[in-house]
């Protein structure tokens, strides 16, 4: 149940103050003493509100209502203090978030309620709750019975973090501070209009400087990094070097001193590692699980020594799964009318498919799930090609009623939907990005088709958590496009594999003209690098192609583009294909195995 690292960390930490800020838990001038603390992480929740999927109606196996009961065991040891910490991406993924944000904006947030209740004490901003926009995060920041943080987002106007840079809590004498970061690739990702007033600084750099200011204010005994942020910057062929990494937790705790502990986030990952400081001194690293299956847990112990009238702390960390602790039922008890409110919602019927489909197809070639995107984008639109990419690894919407659940399947992400324009060759140059990512270069019919990472033997790595082989290039950079006919020729190496043979509707197609292209916001703001190291545009230059934007999600378009159609025939295109047909055929049947192994 546990994963524990075996480190202990001793550190005299001299001089103490009593000056206070933020968050404060314990009066000012009470007697220090020794004494045990548990700090609890929960990280990229995601909407795991309660014990069951509301995109799939069924039971889920965690959620904030098992950490609830995990939690409220930590605070009936009377042997020990707690502080229960967030690290972001709240607002996003199950649909009771999305109704909060979108659908009933009138009543308190379900997330400020839930959060509150719990008595968090600190969190830091995610991503994914910039990307529901300044109206639903502006507003939660207020509703918070604690400090929201993020000191490397900063108001343009002002020079001042926008949100808290850090907060300082108190138990039993002890200044303990905690630091939050946002990962800084949000404008790689999401519309200005989004995030417009704020500018995503360095991790690193804001470290450097924030560390020192906390060190002489607050004289802390402890200091906590809360960073939405993974630990792989070189993550998607990032280099660690280069300012603005995205998943820069490691490079902080490694590079800057001061810090105890990081809790990470962003990638989703269940992290415990130890690493050393310039200084030489030991930092515990962890992170927990997304959507609460499990949290990240510091123990501290804290020893005060009445002579040098300071504290020595020895620090340790683990992960604990919350799979097998049972749902709080004062938790359901409470929640419930919000539970009941949204189960009602996404079970409103908005139209009929007359067969299934699933997104483990478009793994491999032309879809009729992708293809329903497609075809709605240029409906939404009136574009000549549609860009998009199948965004979950393994969904499926059945035969017959569809219901507003679907569409968090059909579509995962809040995304925009953007109309730019690019020249034939960029369109080309894309696509060319794209399957090199996708698709092997196959040497023979027995060469696999997909782009599988391998080690250094040249082996296939397996991974445990997804239960599934592990692949170069996500799944959700699988763009393929509608409205022109092409193949990808999988024999070629990357960059020479795509013959687009003319549109759909039998115009030519010439690669110095400009089309329109209908493309999500995550895409065409840069994001997965289709854009920039596919069709080589700089950041100024897909500014200045986008033509038009949705106001809302495309997530709510499909949903009405359903809802008027009211019977939807979902069928693939048809307008590429892989070649040699009789290799990939016989590639993706090995490789589907491999993928989607047999529990």
């Amino acid at each position: 149940m546990k994963k524990r690292i075996l480190f202990t960390l001793l550190a005299v930490v001299a001089g103490f103050s009593l000056v206070m800020t933020g968050c404060q838990t314990t009066p000012a001038g009470e007697t220090p003493e020794s004494f045990s603390l548990k700090v609890i992480e929960t990280s990229d929740v995601h909407g795991s509100l309660f014990p069951y999927d509301f995109i799939n109606d069924k039971p889920a196996k965690t959620s904030l209502a098992q950490v609830s009961t995990f939690v409220g065991e930590q605070r009936a040891n009377a042997n020990q203090e707690v502080i229960l910490l967030d690290n972001g991406d709240i607002l996003q993924g199950q649909p009771i978030v999305y109704y909060y944000n979108f659908e009933d904006t009138g009543e308190k947030h379900i997330q400020a309620q839930v959060m509150n209740y719990l008595g968090y004490e600190a969190g830091t901003v995610g991503n994914h709750d910039i990307e529901a926009g300044h109206p639903v995060y502006d507003q939660l920041k207020k509703d918070f019975n604690f400090p929201w943080l993020a000191a490397n987002a900063v108001d343009v106007k002002t020079g001042e973090p926008y949100f808290e840079p850090y907060t300082v809590l108190h138990r039993k004498g002890a200044t303990i501070a905690v630091l939050g970061l946002i990962t800084p690739g949000i404008p790689n990702w999401l519309p200005e209009d989004i995030w417009k007033g704020i500018r995503f600084e360095d991790m690193i750099d804001t470290a450097k400087k924030w560390v020192p200011i906390i060190m002489e204010k607050e004289h802390p005994d402890i200091l906590i990094g809360l960073f939405h942020s993974g630990v792989d910057a070189n993550y998607h062929g990032a280099d660690p070097k280069a300012k603005n990494n995205e998943n820069a937790s490691l490079l902080v705790a490694e590079q800057v001193p001061g810090f105890d502990v990081v809790f990470t986030g962003h990638d989703h990952k269940d992290t415990h590692m130890v690493v050393k400081n310039p200084e030489g001194k030991d930092v515990v690293v962890i992170g927990a699980l997304n959507a609460a299956r499990s949290v990240a847990v510091a123990s501290i112990d804290f020893t005060y020594n009445e002579e040098t009238k300071s504290f020595s702390t020895s620090v340790s960390g683990e992960t604990v799964m919350m799979d097998g602790v049972p749902a709080d039922q004062a938790f359901l008890d409470k929640f419930n009318g919000s539970y009941e409110k949204v189960k009602a919602y996404v079970s409103k019927p908005i139209g009929e498919f007359t067969k299934t489909i699933s997104t483990r197809n478009a793994m491999f070639g032309d879809s009729a799930f992708v293809d329903l995107i497609h075809r709605i984008q240029l409906d939404l639109t009136g574009a000549d090609v549609s860009f998009a990419a199948p965004l979950s690894f393994s969904a499926t919407i059945n035969k017959g009623e569809v219901y507003v659940r679907d569409m968090f399947n059909l579509y995962k992400y809040e995304n925009l939907l953007y109309t730019m324009e690019l020249s034939g060759k960029e369109i080309r140059d894309f696509l060319e990005y794209s399957y090199g990512g996708w698709m092997n270069t196959m040497k023979n019919s027995d060469d696999h088709l997909m782009n599988f990472k391998k080690d250094d033997k040249g082996n296939l790595i397996f991974n445990e958590r997804y239960n599934s082989y592990d692949l170069v290039m996500r799944y959700y950079n699988y763009d393929s496009a509608a409205g022109i006919n092409y193949t990808v020729d999988v024999s070629k190496p990357e960059g020479q594999r795509i013959d687009i043979k003319g549109f759909s509707d039998g115009r030519p197609f010439d690669m110095s003209a400009m089309y329109l292209v209908a493309i999500n916001s995550y895409r065409g703001n840069g994001g997965g690098g289709h854009l920039t190291k596919g069709a080589g545009l700089t950041k100024d230059e897909i500014k200045k192609r986008m033509k038009s934007s949705t106001i809302k999600d495309l997530r709510y378009y499909l949903m009405k583009w359903i809802e008027q159609e009211r019977t939807v025939t979902p069928a693939a295109l048809g307008n590429w294909e892989v070649i040699p047909a009789d290799w990939a055929k016989a590639a993706a049947d090995r490789d589907y195995k491999l993928l989607y192994p047999e529990k």
